[in-house]
C-alpha cells in the first residue's frame, strides 16, 4: 500500500512539474503582431474619439456632422468599425466632460503645461509635375495639449478649399502629432505657406514652400558644344596631315 501511495505521489509530482512547465511556456512573451488603441478627449468647446490600429487612424467620430469617419485613402478596403460606435462616442463625451468637471474641482483648475509644436515640415505627396494634381502635407509633432490649428496661403492669400486636417495622434511620450493636407495643382512661381497655431506659441509657426521646376542647365550644352568643336578640329587636322603625307610620297 505504501508503495502504491509512493507511486501515486510520484505521478502527481510529475503532473505538477508538467503543469509548471506548460505554464511557463504559456507565459513566454511573443512578438506583437498588431497594436491598437482608442483615445477619448474633451474640452468645454469640442471633443474627440479616435480608434487606431498599428499607428494608423481607422475610425474617427465627427461630432460636427454627427457621424463616424474612416480617414483612410479610397484605394484601401473599407474598414467597418463596431456597430453603434458613434452613439458610444457621444456617450463617452458626456462621461469625459463630467470627469473633466470633477478634475477641475479636485485639482482647483491647475493650469495645463504647454509644449510647443516642432517647426512645420511641408512636403508633397507625389513628385512635382507642373499642371498635375498633387497634395501638400504640413506636419508638426511634440505639442501638448492638442490640437494645433493649421492655415494655408497661396501667393499671400488665405485658402481653405481643398484642405483637410486629421485629428491629433498621440506619441508614446504623451505629446501629439498632427498634419494637414492641401490639394493643389503646381504652377511655376506659386508660393504656398503652412501656418501652425498653438497655445504654447506667442506667434504662429510658418513654413513656406514654392513651386520650382529645374530647368536644363547651360553647362551640358557648353561642354557638348566644346567637345564637338574640338572633335571637328581633330578631324580637320587629321585630314590635312593625311593629304600632306600622300603628297610627300
Amino acid at each position: 500500500m505504501k508503495m502504491m501511495k509512493m507511486m501515486k505521489m510520484m505521478k502527481m509530482m510529475k503532473m505538477m512539474k508538467m503543469m509548471m512547465v506548460l505554464s511557463g511556456l504559456l507565459c513566454v512573451s511573443a512578438d506583437v503582431f498588431h497594436e491598437d488603441f482608442a483615445i477619448t478627449g474633451c474640452s468645454d468647446s469640442d471633443g474627440e474619439f479616435m480608434y487606431a490600429l498599428d499607428g494608423e487612424e481607422k475610425w474617427v467620430a465627427d461630432f460636427i456632422n454627427q457621424r463616424g469617419v474612416e480617414p483612410h485613402p479610397s484605394f484601401i478596403d473599407n474598414f467597418n468599425y463596431q456597430e453603434g460606435a458613434y452613439e458610444q462616442a457621444v456617450a463617452n463625451q458626456q462621461v469625459c466632460r463630467q470627469n473633466l468637471k470633477n478634475a477641475r474641482i479636485g485639482m482647483k483648475d491647475l493650469p495645463v503645461e504647454h509644449d510647443a509644436p516642432s517647426s512645420p515640415m511641408v512636403y508633397t505627396k507625389e513628385s512635382v509635375e507642373l499642371g498635375e494634381k498633387n497634395t501638400l502635407i504640413c506636419y508638426v509633432t511634440g505639442f501638448y495639449p492638442a490640437p494645433v490649428i493649421f492655415s494655408w496661403t497661396k501667393n499671400g492669400e488665405n485658402i481653405t478649399e481643398g484642405s483637410s486636417t486629421n485629428v491629433p495622434y498621440p506619441n508614446k511620450d504623451g505629446s501629439f502629432n498632427q498634419f494637414s493636407r492641401l490639394e493643389f495643382i503646381p504652377q511655376l512661381g506659386d508660393i504656398y505657406s503652412c501656418r501652425v497655431h498653438h497655445l504654447a506659441l506667442d506667434h504662429p509657426l510658418t513654413r513656406i514652400w514654392d513651386v520650382e521646376k529645374t530647368q536644363p542647365g547651360i553647362g551640358p550644352a557648353v561642354f557638348c558644344g566644346l567637345g564637338l568643336t574640338v572633335g571637328l578640329l581633330g578631324v580637320a587636322a587629321g585630314t590635312f596631315f593625311l593629304i600632306k603625307g600622300n603628297e610627300c610620297s
